[in-house]
């Protein structure tokens, strides 16, 4: 079985966020909202800031969505409060950063690179009941787009309030959708 429509595997993490003290994050703390789990190789590296950064720029407009932002690297939480505390980029991100050192999430989320200790550049949309429904993973250069993450659980959304309606290519919030049905067979 694919991991879309798996749930989420039992894990506790420690996590930082700016402005607080170091704190738990386990799968229960997750039920009952839409979560993002936005895994990165490492922490003081290239593409990756660039990324969060983007996140970052989103985070506002996610948790209006009822959405929480996790990063996650195999990095210990202590690498995250000094990246954010060093870097102007990570200094401004307001999401939780989960320390991965014991590689559970990665296992969990099966991004973890074989033999090098490191996540794959990976995405994973979680919704309320702990059911993952989105996945996006790139390869080490390419880093992925924020906006294109709030268009696609935007659609996720829309379809589990909406049953039996599904979202067309490129689909923007307030645009038509498609009930599938033998009507619409070989006419799209």
């Amino acid at each position: 079985m694919g991991i879309i429509g798996s749930q989420i595997k039992p894990f506790n993490a420690t996590a930082f966020q700016a402005g607080k003290d170091f704190f738990l994050v386990t799968d229960e703390d997750v039920r009952g909202k839409w979560a993002v789990f936005f895994f990165y190789p490492a922490d003081f590296t290239f593409v990756c800031p660039t990324e969060l950064e983007d996140l970052g720029e989103h985070y506002d407009m996610l948790q209006k969505l009822d959405v929480e932002v996790y990063g996650v690297s195999t990095d210990t939480h202590f690498s995250h409060k000094a990246w954010h505390d060093t870097s102007d980029k990570i200094g401004k991100l307001k999401f939780a950063f989960l320390g991965d050192q014991n590689h559970t999430l990665a296992t969990n989320f099966d991004v973890l690179r074989d033999g090098a200790g490191l996540a794959d550049r990976a995405t994973f949309v979680v919704d309320p009941d702990g059911v993952i429904q989105l996945v996006e993973q790139t390869c080490e250069g390419v880093g992925r787009n924020a906006n294109e993450l709030v268009r696609k659980i935007r659609a996720a959304q829309y379809v589990r309030a909406n049953p039996g309606q599904v979202c067309p290519a490129a689909w923007e919030e307030g645009e038509a959708t498609l009930a599938p049905s033998l009507d619409l067979v070989g006419k799209i």
